[in-house]
Order: C-alpha cells, then sequence, then structure tokens
C-alpha cells in the first residue's frame, strides 16, 4: 500500500493571501452572477462555466465515444452520410436513442449532420486513422470499472482489473500464458506507430549503428526503425512469449538478416550485448522506480563507451502538469497497480544516477504522445 504522509505540511508560500481574496470572491454565488451579465466580464464567465462543465460531464463524453467506437459508427459514416434509421438498424438500437447518441457525438465533435443524416467529420476521421487509438478506447471499458472508486485507487486499496489485464508487467512468471502475451502485444503493437514516429522525428537514434529494444514486445517500435533505416542493425529482447510473433513479424517485413530476437526477463536474466544503443519505449512507466533504476543500471553495464541510453514514452509534466501524462497516464498507472508517469527531469535524473552523462531531451512535436530523454555512457573517444 502507498505510504500516507501525515503532517501539517509546508508552510503556505508567499503571495496566497490575493488568490484566497480571489478564489473566495469567484466561489461567491452573488459574483458569479453578476460576472454573468457585465459587459467586460460575461464572455470570460461563459467560458469559464463551459470548462467547468465538460470537467463534470467527462465521465459521460468518455462512454459516448466507448458506444460510438464499440458500435463502428465512425467506420460506418466514414464515406457518405447515414440515415438515423440505417444506424439504428445496423447496430440494433431503438431509432431514438440512436439519435442521442449520433446527436451527442456530433456535439463532441466526431461527426457532421448532412441533410436528414450524419457523416463522419474531420475529428473523427483522425480518430479512426491515429494507429492504436480505437483498439484503446475498445480497452478502456477495463480503466472505466477501475476509476468507479479513484479514492480507493489513491489509497491502494482496490484490486483493479487493470492489474489483471496487465500481468506481463509483473515479471516473466506472469508473462507465460501465450493468450495474455498476444493481447498486450496487439493493444501495445497497434497504439505504437506514434510513438515510434515521434521518437524517430526526434533525432534520437542518428548515428545508431546497433539498436536493442528492451521491452519492445512483437518489434513494432523497431520495425518503424528498420523502415526509416535501411542500414541499422537490430535486437529485440522481450519475454519468450512474444518471440515467435517478433520471430514472424520481421521475416514478414524482409528484416530477419537484420534483426536478432532474443528472449529473457530483464529483470532476471542479462541482456545481449553488442548494441550502441538501448531503448526503453513506454516500458519505464510500467514499473516502480527501484525496477527502473535496477534496468538503466543493467543498461549502462551493457553498453559501451559512448553507448546511448533513449527512454520513450508518455510523460508527466513535472512543475507544469499536461493532461494526457499528469491525469491520463497517472490514473492509468495507478490502476495497473506498478509504475507511474513520470517527468522528463525526474527521468534525466534517474538516468544520471544509473551513470549516464550528458542527458538531453529532444524536441518534440506532439508530446502527448510521447516525450523523449537520451543518455550516454561517457568515455566515448
Amino acid at each position: 500500500m502507498t505510504e500516507i504522509l501525515s503532517g501539517p505540511g509546508p508552510a503556505p508560500r508567499r503571495g496566497s493571501g490575493w488568490r484566497r481574496w480571489r478564489n473566495r470572491k469567484i466561489a461567491s454565488p452573488g459574483f458569479q452572477s453578476w460576472a454573468s451579465r457585465f459587459f467586460l466580464t460575461r464572455r470570460h464567465v461563459r467560458r469559464e462555466g463551459e470548462r467547468m462543465f465538460d470537467l463534470v460531464s467527462g465521465f459521460v463524453y468518455s462512454q459516448v465515444l466507448w458506444a460510438v467506437v464499440e458500435l463502428d459508427l465512425l467506420e460506418a459514416t466514414c464515406d457518405e452520410a447515414q440515415s438515423l434509421a440505417a444506424l439504428a438498424h445496423r447496430a440494433a438500437i431503438p431509432v431514438d436513442r440512436m439519435e442521442a447518441l449520433m446527436q451527442a457525438g456530433t456535439a463532441l465533435g466526431l461527426f457532421d449532420r448532412v441533410g436528414g443524416g450524419y457523416q463522419l467529420s474531420s475529428l473523427g476521421a483522425a480518430l479512426m486513422g491515429a494507429p492504436g487509438v480505437v483498439g484503446m478506447i475498445r480497452h478502456h471499458d477495463v480503466f472505466y470499472r477501475d476509476m468507479q472508486d479513484p479514492v480507493a485507487i489513491l489509497r491502494g486499496e482496490k484490486e483493479t482489473e487493470l492489474a489483471r489485464f496487465w500481468p506481463y508487467v509483473f515479471g516473466a512468471g506472469a508473462a507465460e500464458n501465450p493468450e495474455v502475451a498476444r493481447r498486450y502485444s496487439k493493444l501495445m503493437a497497434d497504439s505504437q506507430a506514434l510513438v515510434a514516429e515521434e521518437t524517430l522525428r526526434s533525432g534520437a537514434l542518428d548515428g545508431v549503428a546497433r539498436l536493442m529494444d528492451v521491452g519492445g514486445g512483437t518489434g513494432a517500435f523497431l520495425a518503424a526503425a528498420g523502415t526509416a533505416r535501411s542500414d541499422l542493425k537490430m535486437v529485440l529482447f522481450d519475454l519468450p512469449a512474444v518471440v515467435p510473433a517478433a520471430d514472424e513479424r520481421f521475416r514478414a517485413l524482409g528484416m530477419a538478416d537484420r534483426v536478432t530476437v532474443a528472449g529473457g526477463s530483464f529483470r532476471d536474466d542479462p541482456l545481449p550485448e553488442g548494441a550502441d544503443a538501448v531503448s526503453l519505449v513506454r516500458v519505464c512507466y510500467d514499473h516502480a522506480d527501484d525496477t527502473v533504476l535496477a534496468l538503466m543500471r543493467k543498461i549502462f553495464a551493457t553498453l559501451p563507451a559512448g553507448g546511448r541510453l533513449i527512454v520513450s514514452e508518455p510523460m508527466a509534466g513535472g512543475a507544469r502538469p499536461n493532461r494526457a501524462g499528469d491525469a491520463y497516464f497517472a490514473f492509468y498507472c495507478m490502476a495497473m497497480r506498478t509504475g507511474r508517469a513520470r517527468s522528463p527531469e525526474r527521468l534525466a535524473e534517474m538516468m544520471k544516477e544509473a551513470g549516464f552523462q550528458g542527458v538531453e531531451m529532444p524536441r518534440i512535436h506532439r508530446p502527448f504522445i510521447a516525450s523523449v530523454v537520451v543518455g550516454c555512457k561517457p568515455g566515448a573517444t
């Protein structure tokens, strides 16, 4: 169970007085009523009210999204507008309730009203075309049930479904079931394309001749790296249960002569040697600090002087919290009951503690997908 700290905590910082006055003023119903009418403040009050209602209603929005995906309405409306009657018949849902769903989806920007029917909007098309996103939404039924009691998750009191869905992260013994490994690897691989794209764009692999991807599942990231770099030699290291699917992937892509697939547990087994860079793509946030630090130290010992460690995954914002890392992924990790979303600065600290130097954080175009931290083993000539 997570440690609970006691005590009064740090004293308030200077300047908190005006914030107290501001908050009490804004929280007053009388002030809200006045500000909603006053011509200099009413537009701001409306925007803030809409944001507030979105926070209150967000759980319904997410369920509307899940229903749209589960009923395959994105594909159904992609090419041409569909009538309510046709959509209702297709989904075996009464027309009036299908109308409620399509109106909700339209309000959320997923569809456009076209004549008397509905067609996919540009946002809906982008959602449908984002690799792995639809798969993540389908998988959210598990996460939603865990989030019914977020306070229990915060206190570490809840036995969560996600912890059972992802036994893979708790060690090799838990992942020997091929079906478990298949489900994990498929979801990870389907959602890996965007992460791989951001990682490769960052320049983290520039100058790398032989890359080892640790915890790389069936090889989605290495497949993308190998496609982008035809000269790149690669090693995939992951649990034995995923090795056959990885071998099959690289044979199908014509990369079998460039990739060595090795089975083992990074917790218990030595890492293969010979790579001048090691990547951890969406691995660290699955594990607790002691596990990640031990892995970084093992990688440090395996790499040659000048070798590079590349960490890529969704990250928290640190001093500037962000929604993807500090809300979504932070609670997802808590529901998994292992790991945590870390800021780039925290991962950089851990790299330095493991011995890496010259730690850099390359600029990323879409940090809500992934951020990248790179460290080097000292001693390069």
